[in-house]
């Protein structure tokens, strides 16, 4: 399925398999989840657009075809391939250990075709060794458990984490959160009783709606829905101290704000991207906290079908594409 130009609806092609090249592997997809940032690609919201591009970058699949360096992978091994594809390795961000953040990186389903599709060649560098296991229900695990682990992260020592968007990585996180004992403010949509339910048997301790104030004051709060409105909203329930982590790749401009919303060494943070050691690390966490991943499935002549729903919030959970 193939973003051909801005804002249009996915084509489906037939193409060749591809061949692999020395250090690059040959997935055959098993499942690929649909994520907020595949929207902001077909939308044409980030910077440098190539199109025609294949989306997807919460890929699970099996090894194919082995490139003649490829060492690290051997055929019929289960993998996945997440947003970060490819950095230069020499640049001072990769040798300071945030090649998250490479000025030369590139991402599937970006700039390199992704797994809304059969098969895609993937970098075997940075391809991830997955467990056995439903390769619907690890598909979010790609993008919306790394980068809400991430996030998590970020957020630093938390007791009281509030989470806007209670979406694919959302409900992934709460899940990492009541394993670690921390507790779960949830920020639906005003009136979203059900995302709220939702929330609550996750384990989240209070829900309500982004324009509402939980009774205690928040450690953290991160924000996986695009809403620049949102930050400072955010703002108004962490105590001094605090912080406020805009997770997403994209979100619509924050507006003006009173200096006493930050004052009290608040601070606002970004998360961008992932790197290699994030997927290590949070796949050993996901599997101690026993973390479940809820899915709508979809077959891949369905995408478009999928990112609507996505689009209107549709599902509690994540959508997954399977060829």
């Amino acid at each position: 399925m193939v973003a051909t130009a801005r804002g249009g609806p996915l084509a489906f092609e037939e193409r060749p398999v591809p061949a692999p090249g020395g250090n690059e592997i040959l997935v055959r997809v098993e499942a690929c989840g649909v994520c907020r940032t595949d929207l902001h690609v077909i939308d044409g919201e980030l910077a440098y657009p190539r199109y025609p591009i294949i989306p997807g970058h919460e890929v699970v699949g099996r090894v194919e075809q082995v490139g003649s360096a490829v060492e690290r992978f051997k055929l019929g091994e289960r993998v996945g391939a997440p947003w970060l594809a490819h950095t230069c390795g020499h640049c001072f961000y990769c040798d300071s250990g945030r090649e998250n953040l490479c000025d030369h990186g590139t991402f599937t389903g970006y700039d390199r075709d992704g797994g809304y599709a059969s098969h895609m060649l993937v970098d075997a560098d940075f391809a991830l060794k997955l467990p056995e296991g439903h390769a619907v229900e690890l598909a979010p695990l790609l993008c919306a458990g790394l980068i809400g682990w991430r996030s998590l992260k970020i957020a630093g020592e938390a007791k009281r984490v509030g989470l806007y968007g209670f979406g694919a990585a959302a409900h992934i996180v709460a899940q990492l959160c009541v394993f670690r004992r921390q507790e779960v403010y949830a920020f639906t949509r005003a009136g979203d009783a059900r995302g709220q339910a939702f929330a609550r048997s996750l384990g989240a301790v209070w829900a309500g709606g982004s324009d509402e104030l939980p009774l205690e004051p928040l450690d953290s709060a991160i924000l996986f829905a695009p809403v620049g409105a949102l930050v400072p909203a955010a703002l108004r329930t962490v105590r001094k101290g605090g912080r406020v982590v805009c997770a997403g790749i994209h979100m619509s401009d924050i507006p003006s704000f009173p200096y006493a919303s930050l004052w009290g060494e608040r601070e606002i943070l970004s998360v961008a991207n992932l790197t290699r050691a994030d997927g290590a690390e949070f796949f050993a966490v996901a599997k101690a906290a026993g973390v479940k991943t809820q899915t709508r499935r979809y077959a891949l002549r369905d995408a478009n079908d999928a990112l609507s729903d996505l689009r209107a919030g549709r599902f509690e959970g994540a959508a997954v594409l399977v060829p």
